[in-house]
């Protein structure tokens, strides 16, 4: 499947070294004011060339909109986004057609069709995330009118480097001003230089994308299947070299006694709240008003330039070193992206909700 969403749907479409790639969203509500300004720059905080501690791919990424917008505000009919690839090169894969990279999709998806776009992996690769970056800049919109409600997300962990970070007071500038969008001033500057050492070693790291979730109405979530949780897991792990998801407390939630991680309510002026938030903003599936708080894994690049041993499409064994433009570390890029799919699946919800009063 391609497409994500009950009620507010998107479908991605394109490969990583065709013409183009993009989104087509169905069932944004009418009337919205769509900012192409603030989706143009959810799109340049993701996209290559950014330093050297990311892909030297040089895409400008812009944004175009054609269709379900006039006169800045949504129609609510679909809406098409489209953003050309201006920096392809396919040619420079060809020596690759006939390997199975390790730990990339080659194998499985020649398995699973019988056919498979080489050329940089074609729709396996993170280049297919610029259409969900684009419309989960339209759902942060939607959100913001309705309750203001704010998705944010920055690295929290490359290698064994970790952040503190705290998610009450955490700002978008501060992210933004870290070169690896790491907040935490003391620690940053060291992941830069770890991510870079990895770079020059021909190596890549993996680490952890925190977000939060801010201003999130209560009673948001489809028990028993579509439990708010259980969405943001599944968005999660949709994207590419994703392998972990926790939510609050997560694992670290089995150290402790009932006692401990009971999230006790108060009456704080009339607005019921809870006096910690290890259940991570959610309770039975649905939003209790607390912050959202939770925590992807992403692994190292697959892409490296040391040898490795694979084979071919016929099983022959062979030695690869690979070449090319890639990440050293994906976690530099992927805030933008995490926070897109938290806000499309809460956009979601948010509308699923208001269809039930």
């Amino acid at each position: 499947m391609n497409t994500f969403g009950h009620l507010f749907r998107i479908t991605t479409w394109g490969e990583s070294h065709g013409g183009a790639v993009g989104v087509v969203i169905d069932g944004c509500p009418p009337q919205i004011d769509i900012d192409k300004d603030a989706i143009q720059f959810e799109l340049n905080r993701r996209r290559p060339g950014q330093s050297h501690l990311t892909t030297p791919r040089q895409e400008e990424d812009v944004v175009e909109i054609l269709s379900g917008v006039f006169e800045g505000k949504s129609l609510g009919t679909p809406i098409s986004m489209l953003v050309w690839n201006k920096d392809a090169r396919p040619a420079a894969y060809e020596h690759l057609k006939n390997l199975y990279r390790p730990s990339h999709a080659d194998y499985t998806y020649q398995q699973k069709y019988g056919i498979r776009n080489w050329q940089g992996g074609g729709r396996a690769s993170a280049r297919e995330t610029i259409g969900r970056v684009a419309a989960g800049a339209i759902a942060k919109q939607i959100l913001h009118k309705h309750n203001e409600t704010e998705t944010l997300a920055y690295v929290k962990q490359i290698h064994t480097l970790k952040a503190t970070v705290d998610t009450d007071t955490v700002t978008l500038q501060e992210i933004e001003a870290s070169p690896v969008r790491c907040p935490d001033p003391i620690v940053s500057p060291k992941m830069a230089e770890r991510i870079d050492q990895a770079r020059r070693d021909q190596d890549s790291l993996g680490g952890i994308i925190e977000s939060v979730c801010r201003n999130v109405p209560v009673g948001l979530g489809e028990p028993v299947f579509d439990k708010i949780k259980a969405d943001l897991a599944k968005a999660m792990m949709s994207l590419p070299a994703t392998m972990g998801f926790q939510i609050g407390s997560g694992f670290d939630g089995i150290t402790m006694t009932g006692s401990e991680h009971n999230d006790e309510f108060y009456n704080d002026s009339g607005q019921i709240r809870t006096r910690t938030n290890n259940s991570g903003g959610t309770q039975g599936g649905i939003t209790n008003g607390e912050n959202i708080v939770f925590q992807v894994a992403f692994k190292p690049t697959a892409t490296i330039g040391k040898p490795q041993q694979t084979v071919d499409k016929d099983g022959n064994e062979v030695t690869l070193q690979a070449s090319g433009r890639h990440d050293p570390c994906v976690l530099v890029r992927a805030p933008a992206i995490v926070e897109a799919m938290a806000a499309l699946v809460l956009t979601d919800h948010l509308l699923r909700h208001k269809a039930k009063s």
